[in-house]
């Protein structure tokens, strides 16, 4: 039923007045993009967040465009049979793990849903049957790098508001979807394991107990700016202050603080960043305590891992990702392979042990740089590491000095590769390719553009981050005729 005062049109889509349609009893279909659920009212898609398939709800409509609109819950007739408890007191605040109210095989489900919808919809190409998604076994504390953002602006309930009681207003925590100045203070997060936790409230009581100020991002002061924990299944821990003002004073209590209460601390850092952002690739990191790096560990490899440095932020799941990615390869240990976008060289170094030559290529030469010392402290003597633009660096003779390469192996960011990086490989022919991607959808359009050469023989979705919409899937294709 839908309640709509004053309007006599039958379908409330097509109204021009500006009023906000209750529908009655709408139920909720699947689980689709971006964490969202989705309905379908009068042959328009509905988008509402925070419900699972099978829930029958009371929506009120806050946004409608031509193709689709976006309503809010505002009662629930039925709760589906999918659903469980969620298991964080954050849980609808914060943003993330967006599906833990729904069971874990039914994301699984949808994500490999999501995986074979969009190489059919998007890229329209003949595929063999996808095998199941491999699932995660951890699904608290899995992640393996976390960023806290100070604020004097912490976000309010509208109890806390309206209540009359003198409330503390600073926090440290993660920023409220779509207000980049508001600061959700979390007590214990279900990310990363223990003493992430028990390190930033530390960090945060013993501030407050100061009054130092924390940041106001809106108005640019402050002292505290922002907190990086990274930890590894070896056992390092690596701490990183980011602070807005240079007071030694301040910064060597905390320093001194942080290296006396948490003995498992391996490497402890600072940086001083008075920029706009916070991004510190070009920050001077200093380290107050330990090693300037912290180590991961694969089949023997011993990866190190930089304050600044990428590193896949799902250690067990990564193992698993770079072993299909592997097995796809196909390797004997006779092969010439390429991989692109290889950041610090992970995959390269890790596929390097089964393969003749690996030759890395990434643009953000500090990545690099990082990759080149991971082969040499793992005593890898045919992995060799070029920076700069692809579409640059493939030219007749570097393809001559390193070798037409047997297998590519490429792992772009989200949007994708670039069209010319596509011209590039179709130029070069090599007889595999082993697609890892971020993005099924940016993945799907790129397998479209390769399709006149390659043919998908392969499809293995992978999930990377539980309670999340991302999906990870690898791709083999091999050349055709």
């Amino acid at each position: 039923m839908i309640f709509i005062p004053k309007i006599k049109k039958p379908n409330f889509f097509m109204s021009k007045r500006r009023v906000e349609p209750v529908i009655e009893k709408v139920r909720i279909e699947e689980l689709a993009a971006e964490g969202k659920c989705l309905s379908r009212v009068d042959g328009k898609v509905i988008f509402t967040e925070y419900t699972a398939p099978g829930d029958v709800i009371d929506l009120k409509v806050y946004k409608s465009k031509k193709n689709f609109a976006e309503a809010e819950v505002l009662n629930y007739h039925e709760r589906s049979s999918e659903r469980v408890e969620p298991f964080c007191a954050h849980f609808g605040t914060c943003g993330g793990c967006k599906l833990q109210h729904i069971n874990y095989d039914t994301q699984l489900f949808y994500k490999a849903k999501q995986v074979k919808d969009n190489l059919e919809r998007i890229g329209k190409i003949a595929l063999p049957e996808i095998k199941p998604i491999f699932g995660a076994a951890t699904t608290q504390y899995y992640r393996n790098k976390l960023e806290y953002t100070f604020s004097d602006r912490r976000w309010l309930t509208l109890e806390e508001i309206r209540s009359e009681t003198v409330l503390q207003k600073s926090a440290l925590g993660f920023h409220v979807p779509g207000v980049f100045d508001k600061v959700i203070d979390i007590q214990h997060c279900y990310l990363q394991k223990e003493p992430s936790n028990a390190i930033r409230l530390a960090i945060k009581d013993f501030a407050q107990e100061r009054d130092w100020a924390f940041f106001n991002l809106r108005n640019q002061h402050g002292f505290l700016r922002s907190l990086m924990i990274r930890t590894s299944t070896t056992g390092d821990l690596m701490v990183m202050v980011q602070f807005f003002e240079d007071d030694k004073e301040k910064i060597n209590l905390l320093m001194d603080h942080l290296k006396n209460k948490f003995s498992e601390i391996s490497s402890l850092n600072y940086v001083i960043n008075k920029k706009g952002n916070d991004t510190i690739f070009d920050q001077e990191v200093i380290t107050v305590h330990g090693k300037p790096y912290i180590e991961e560990e694969m089949e023997g490899l011993r990866f190190r891992i930089g304050a600044k440095s990428f590193y896949q932020t799902n250690s067990e799941q990564a193992y698993e990702l770079y072993k299909i990615t592997r097995d796809m390869a196909g390797l004997t240990g006779n092969e010439v392979v390429y991989d692109l976008y290889t950041g610090t060289g992970t995959i390269a170094n890790f596929v390097a042990r089964k393969a003749k030559l690996v030759v890395g290529v990434e643009h953000i030469a500090m990545a690099i740089e990082d990759a080149k010392i991971n082969a040499e402290v793992n005593n890898i003597k045919n992995a060799v590491f070029y920076a700069g633009d692809m579409k640059d660096v493939f030219t007749e003779k570097f393809i001559e000095e390193n070798g037409k390469p047997d297998v590519i192996i490429t792992d772009p960011p989200r949007i994708g590769m670039h069209e010319d990086v596509i011209n590039t490989l179709l130029s070069i022919a090599a007889p595999k390719i082993v697609y890892v991607s971020c993005n099924p959808a940016t993945q799907a359009r790129d397998l479209s553009l390769l399709d006149s050469m390659y043919e998908v023989k392969a499809v293995q979705p992978v999930d990377m981050f539980p309670h999340t919409h991302h999906v990870e899937n690898v791709v083999l294709l091999v050349k055709r005729g």
